[in-house]
């Protein structure tokens, strides 16, 4: 039985195998069901889908945050913020907030406008997301570092608004800016 995995979206993937220029295997997904396919991952990779629904096969990521910790980012964003849609996606020493860059109301009515079209299950579906703020642990230290993309054209880079050991109060501090105008005024150290 070929390996499938299904996105967000609907779209079912399939692993692929094939060499590099040196003779090394190289895995990948692909929406084509022909070629050298696998019945299962390789050992020492797992299956890793993007915010904006991509897949992807990668080496199998050291685990840098507690289940609590995620939690409490999870948890926190719900509770201090307006936002409904959001995706946290945990890279390396981050957990990175993605929000929709559309309107997701406006979407919503559009479909909903459609007679009897089911909008929540294919909203997902159209949502394309960007990295706006994110929560970070520096190797070796106790202390959580919040930072949010900086839209300037001439940073266009992570900013640090603050930093502290207790990731809960961070969540508190920054969490209602998500989605709101107080975000592009918020200026760390």
């Amino acid at each position: 039985m070929v390996l499938q995995y299904t996105n967000r979206r609907g779209q079912t993937y399939v692993l692929h195998q094939s060499t590099t220029k040196t003779g090394k295997p190289k895995y990948y997904f692909s929406l084509k069901t022909e070629g050298n396919l696998l019945d299962s991952i390789p050992e020492g990779f797992e299956i890793y889908e993007n915010p904006n629904s991509q897949v992807y096969l990668r080496k199998i990521q050291p685990k840098v945050f507690s289940d609590r910790e995620l939690e409490i980012v999870d948890q926190g964003i719900k509770k201090y913020s307006k936002i409904k849609n959001f995706i946290i996606d945990v890279k390396d020493h981050s957990m990175i907030i993605h929000l929709p860059d559309q309107d997701v109301g406006k979407v919503s009515d559009i479909l909903s406008s459609f007679g009897g079209y089911n909008a929540s299950q294919h909203l997902t579906s159209l949502l394309t997301y960007t990295p706006m703020m994110r929560f970070l642990r520096r190797k070796d230290s106790k202390n959580f570092w919040v930072q949010r993309w900086c839209f300037r054209g001439s940073v266009d880079d992570w900013i640090d608004l603050d930093a502290g050991e207790d990731l809960e109060s961070l969540v508190k501090k920054y969490a209602p800016h998500l989605g709101q105008e107080s975000f592009y005024e918020l200026y760390g150290f």
